[in-house]
């Protein structure tokens, strides 16, 4: 993990002496999400839950190649709903039917390609592809004692999006969860690893 956060802060001190002639911005994003839980064995069924994201997001794009990076820092609400009752040793401790909440602080650090030679359509809508890792921090949850969460994880997302009139932008992924965020107290050995689909508008200044 020390070497790949490394590896990022150098991409990012190289990218930046590059700022004079790639064009930088920043802007505002919210969205929703929608999250489910993959276990390492079939052990409960998990229902897919919403929850949403909000913060800021920057982009640096270079002219005339179509590549640039972009990356953010966002309040991520995610988890699913277990249903623990399926299971003996925990429906004979009363659970049933419940609801995980994971609090987020993430930071998506991606590389994109953006369509910018469309002999000017660009101006008004400008296709885009886009992936790479997705750090979270789990700052908060809810009381859930049969779980034992971790206080962050690695993602990998990809996705694609479009951008309006050279301001707005309106993307989708799926993030797949490369470190558990969550695994079972009673049971040794039971982890489980986000899956996410989030669809997310950003608003440049």
């Amino acid at each position: 993990m020390k070497k790949f956060l490394l590896s990022i802060i150098l991409l990012l001190t190289l990218t930046g002496v590059e700022k004079a002639s790639a064009q930088f911005r920043y802007g505002a994003t919210a969205g929703v999400d929608l999250t489910t839980l993959n276990f390492k064995q079939d052990l409960i069924s998990i229902d897919q839950s919403v929850g949403y994201q909000a913060g800021l997001q920057c982009e640096m794009m270079f002219p005339g190649i179509g590549f640039g990076i972009d990356f953010g820092l966002l309040y991520q609400q995610r988890g699913a709903t277990l249903n623990l009752g399926e299971k003996l040793v925990w429906s004979s401790l009363g659970y049933g039917k419940e609801r995980l909440y994971l609090h987020d602080v993430i930071i998506p650090i991606d590389l994109r390609f953006k369509w910018t030679r469309m002999d000017g359509f660009e101006d008004y809508l400008a296709p885009y592809v886009f992936g790479g890792p997705v750090i979270a921090f789990t700052v908060a949850h809810n009381n859930l004692d049969a779980m034992s969460n971790a206080g962050g994880n690695l993602g990998v997302q990809v996705g694609l999006g479009a951008e309006i009139f050279k301001k707005w932008q309106i993307q989708g992924s799926y993030m797949w969860g490369m470190t558990y965020s969550t695994k079972t107290k009673l049971l040794d050995d039971f982890s489980a690893r986000d899956r996410v689909w989030s669809v997310r508008v950003i608003r440049y200044f």
